[in-house]
């Protein structure tokens, strides 16, 4: 995924070490040893590591065997938190995680997000479509509860905003979710969200938004700034820009006539090289992959929990893991936002 050269059959060698210092990235050696670095997920009352492992490829780019291979890593590196949606693979996702949680016995050592709105069978956020959602959802895991039910509102939801918060209201009672999160909403609808929790409905506490060096529009701005000033947790995904950041793919001659491969193109511009040769000179200085410099750029920014990486092989895992701990400077903060102008 980053070119780094690491070979994507061979498995780093696990084995307990010493403490490492703390603003050092996290080792590609000792199981567990990520298991000391968590960061509170905003007011959910959960701990996490700082990098949530996404099943968006789960069943559609990567085979049950190959997910369970690339969630075993990650857990071995001290990982413990996954997140997923309904409608990730038209729910293939939900089963490849929940058979992994059942089959390594995990669930209770796992936070788990799941992003519900947009299944065919189940769409919006109305009252019944939600909670049938749910009820789909735990289903397919396997599990009786959801840690962080994220409402995906991205493509304009109709339903009413009290009544998707009364929903979820019932859904906590009754103890099949955790925590509210939010997907695809404004400003404004998070301003009447915290308005609405001061009558008792609960609180968006996680916002996932689409947030990365190239993509910074949606986010920069008032989104920002009410997530700031409500203590909301933000969790961004698409961190590599569909894997374009991990810098594999620089020439068109190099993607593929896919969806992938058009996302991937979107990028393959002036501005996308020159944000390249910044990861890449930062990289070679910290002795880190371009995935791992593009996940520290967004961990140093203080609004960002964890970020949301997907992955097609255990080394990627590897890779983005290692931007934890590491602490880009000012110069490199200025180099990368130069490149990205």
């Amino acid at each position: 995924m980053s070119g780094s050269g690491v070979d994507e059959t061979a498995q780093p060698p696990l084995r307990r070490s010493r403490q490492p210092h703390p603003s050092a990235p996290v080792t590609l050696q000792g199981p567990g040893l990520g298991s000391h670095v968590r960061v509170p997920l905003g007011e959910t009352g959960f701990d996490v590591f700082p990098l949530f492992l996404g099943g968006g490829e789960f069943g559609w780019n990567v085979d049950a065997q190959a997910s369970h291979e690339i969630l075993d890593t990650y857990v071995e590196l001290g990982g413990n938190a996954i997140h997923t949606a309904d409608s990730y693979a038209a729910g293939r996702s939900e089963h490849i995680i929940g058979a992994w949680m059942r089959s390594r016995g995990t669930r209770d050592d796992t936070v788990l997000t799941v992003r519900v709105g947009r299944h065919p069978d189940n769409p919006g956020l109305g009252a019944v479509n939600l909670v049938r959602a749910v009820e789909a959802s735990l289903s397919r895991l396997g599990t009786d509860r959801i840690d962080v039910l994220s409402l995906d509102a991205a493509r304009g939801d109709s339903a009413v905003l009290e009544d998707t918060l009364a929903t979820c209201e019932w859904l906590v009672e009754s103890g099949k979710v955790r925590a509210i999160g939010a997907y695809g909403y404004s400003a404004s609808q998070l301003v009447e969200a915290r308005i609405l929790s001061s009558a008792g409905y609960p609180r968006v506490t996680v916002l996932d938004v689409p947030y990365n060096v190239l993509r910074r529009d949606e986010f920069d701005g008032d989104l920002r700034l009410i997530a700031s000033a409500q203590g909301i947790a933000v969790t961004p995904s698409h961190p590599l820009a569909h894997g374009f950041l991990a810098g594999e793919t620089r020439t068109r001659g190099q993607q593929t006539s896919s969806v992938r491969g058009s996302q991937l193109a979107a990028h393959l511009n002036r501005r996308g090289s020159r944000v390249l040769r910044a990861l890449d000179a930062i990289g070679v200085e910290l002795g880190i992959p371009d995935a791992a410099v593009a996940v520290a750029w967004l961990l140093a920014q203080k609004v960002v929990t964890a970020p949301i990486v997907n992955a097609f092989a255990p080394r990627h895992v590897v890779e983005c893991m290692r931007a934890v701990g590491v602490r880009l400077s000012r110069a490199h903060l200025s180099e990368v936002a130069r490149a990205a102008e």
